[in-house]
């Protein structure tokens, strides 16, 4: 039964943000965590706080290589004080720091004893075991204090926060071996239609390759989750709803590509519905119009078109934060974008979002965009030959050469 509730009528077309705002209110993320050693946690979700078991630093400790000394001692324009000894990263000036006295330091070494302040090297100067110093600018100058980074017991790093190489050294100078994460989330995915063949058999009379599956299967291992590739089901409603009733049973969610227009064999809708629920199944953009996003079981339903073009485009822009939401990650990270020159024309009608795929270069010291080439939804090296997409809003009219626009990098896109 088709179930709008708070949602509308499915049969309105939908703004990308409110596609956007309905999906994020109604997926919650995916419940267990497991223990896993640090190594294995890269792109992985946390599901506790990693908490710092000590001061970070452990002590008081030099920020730059010079002399340790006492503050009190340099109060002229030059003091002469005489070199007691050295300290090294790991190995610790064992004595005090007397009135007149210095204690050479390198970075990281533990501030010795007596010593309230670092003078930098390139301030002093040597004479046999005497150091000639300026006078101190301020009390405490180039010492990092013990818990200045992190205190023993406060959270290093708050659970639903993505792990990335920072994270992961940031939790090794803890001492973690291991910490707790979330589990994946697991998608199945399938492509829908006739014409579609798979990789590895010669091409009947109309068919195609089917590319879609391999595009969901890059953009799903590169956001970490678990994937299971369900192949191509054919145009035939008896074997689709077999297909989703499957799904359903092994996956968190479940995505298709094809099968969600108003042509004749277009069925995922209709299954959707009798099936599940249907939320909505148009929105205003292109590429991408016609998108199913409902519930079958316990399974969010994710249907996209069949241009491989538009696949990408609403994976990237309206279904991403869905799913990273559903790994547990908190706060969803933002999509920078920034404002540049567009160095030709490009035709857009008002009412809807455009993402045509662009390439951002540099000329004469500032950054500028241009199309990629042919924009047709089913045309991927357009997507091959991009490096951002070009943001032009609901209400805005065709662009003209050297307008500014909207770009969003691909890079940093998960």
């Amino acid at each position: 039964m088709t179930n709008t509730n708070n949602w509308g009528s499915t049969e309105t077309s939908l703004s990308v943000a409110k596609a956007r705002e309905i999906m994020l209110e109604a997926v919650t993320p995916v419940e267990g965590w497991e223990s896993v050693q640090i190594r294995s946690a890269l792109g992985r979700v946390l599901s506790r706080d990693v908490v710092a078991p000590f001061d970070v630093p452990a002590h008081d400790n030099s920020a730059m290589d010079g002399f340790a000394v006492r503050a009190a001692d340099l109060s002229g324009n030059e003091t002469r004080l005489t070199i007691v000894g050295t300290a090294f990263a790991g190995a610790a000036f064992s004595g005090v720091v007397g009135a007149g006295q210095a204690v050479r330091v390198m970075t990281g070494a533990v501030l010795p004893r007596g010593a309230d302040s670092i003078v930098v090297q390139e301030e002093a100067r040597v004479e046999g075991d005497t150091v000639i110093l300026p006078a101190i600018k301020r009390v405490g100058q180039h010492v990092r204090r013990a818990g200045e980074d992190l205190a023993a017991g406060k959270s290093a790093l708050l659970a639903g926060k993505r792990i990335g190489p920072a994270e992961l050294g940031l939790m090794a100078s803890l001492g973690y071996a291991e910490v707790a994460v979330r589990r994946r989330p697991r998608i199945a995915f399938f492509s829908t239609g006739d014409e579609l063949a798979s990789i590895g058999r010669t091409l009947a009379p109309g068919e195609v390759y089917d590319s879609n599956r391999y595009t969901l299967y890059g953009v799903l291992t590169r956001l970490g989750v678990e994937v299971l590739d369900m192949g191509v089901v054919r145009d035939d409603p008896v074997i689709m709803e077999q297909a989703f009733t499957e799904a359903a049973k092994q996956a968190d969610a479940i995505i298709t590509t094809g099968g969600v227009s108003v042509g004749e064999a277009d069925f995922v809708k209709d299954i959707m519905s009798r099936m599940g629920e249907v939320r909505f199944w148009k929105i205003d953009i292109k590429p991408g119009r016609p998108m199913a996003f409902g519930r079958l079981g316990n399974a969010w339903l994710f249907g996209l078109p069949g241009n491989p073009v538009a696949v990408m485009v609403n994976y990237y822009q309206i279904v991403l934060d869905t799913l990273i939401k559903l790994q547990g990650e908190t706060p969803i990270p933002p999509r920078p974008s920034f404002r540049v020159t567009c160095t030709e024309p490009i035709r857009k009608l008002t009412g809807r979002r455009e993402f045509p795929r662009g390439v951002l270069f540099q000329a004469e010291g500032q950054w500028k965009v241009k199309l990629s080439g042919n924009q047709g939804s089913g045309v991927l090296r357009s997507m091959v030959e991009a490096n951002c997409f070009i943001i032009l809003p609901e209400d805005g009219n065709s662009v003209e050469m050297g307008d500014l626009v909207d770009v969003q990098p691909f890079e940093g896109l998960i």
